[in-house]
């Protein structure tokens, strides 16, 4: 793996970042291990993507993942862990999230992971096309004031984002409990001529997907009565 890492670079996000960075301070346990985890699993934008990304793993993988904004890392370390032949792409900017993920990581010794500390779009920018396997955006930050649904992440901008990163038949995988930001996906991802629902009865949206190990975001939604939806959608 790259000795650089993206932590020590300013932010140069490609349009408007919304979002916490920086929550209650980290332990220096878990600071020494964000600087460790982030010089071993950080990807350097700065520098031009492999051809073949699988070539970034010290592990030999033969697809290539990306899950963005991972939270504290636990549906990401499962995968990763559950899928050892498969490389892992994670990218979490909130500081704390990402020293939970980088002190189980190096912990574990995690070969098919790498992370990006930053905002995702200058990674899917920077990503070759065709390059990746599936892209996953579980629970993210829905902006449930209608004022702000122009933050949400799935857009017309960002769709076209993954449809050039993703592989014909990849797959865009979302989870959400919050039933307008599901509308609101199902809306923009049916628009958009790259992508195609793969539901194939009513049921199936509220099916979690296989192997899933379900995550603290959604079994706080199910605690409160919220049911969560899995959408699933091709690239043509």
């Amino acid at each position: 793996m790259s000795s650089e890492t993206s932590h020590s670079r300013p932010s140069r996000s490609t349009e408007a970042f919304y979002g916490r960075r920086h929550g209650k301070a980290i332990r220096p346990q878990q600071a020494a291990a964000l600087e460790a985890g982030l010089k071993a699993y950080g990807l350097d934008l700065a520098r031009p993507a492999p051809a073949d990304l699988r070539t970034l793993f010290a592990a030999e993988v033969s697809a290539v993942r990306l899950e963005i904004g991972f939270g504290g890392g636990e549906h990401l370390r499962h995968e990763a862990t559950s899928n050892p032949r498969t490389g892992f792409i994670g990218v979490e900017p909130f500081v704390n999230g990402m020293a939970k993920m980088m002190t189980a990581a190096t912990a574990s010794g995690l070969a098919n992971l790498r992370v990006h500390d930053d905002d995702a779009t200058q990674l899917l920018d920077w990503l070759p096309p065709a390059s990746l396997d599936g892209i996953d955006l579980l629970y993210p930050d829905p902006w449930p004031k209608k004022r702000h649904w122009k933050r949400r992440f799935v857009s017309r901008v960002n769709l076209d984002r993954f449809a050039r990163a993703l592989k014909p038949g990849g797959v865009f995988r979302f989870a959400s409990d919050i039933d307008s930001y599901i509308n609101w996906t199902l809306l923009f991802c049916r628009a958009h001529e790259a992508f195609e629902w793969q539901a194939t009865e009513a049921a199936d949206w509220h099916q979690p997907y296989a192997g899933w190990p379900g995550t603290r975001y959604e079994a706080k939604a199910i605690h409160e009565g919220r049911r969560p939806a899995y959408l699933t959608f091709r690239r043509r």
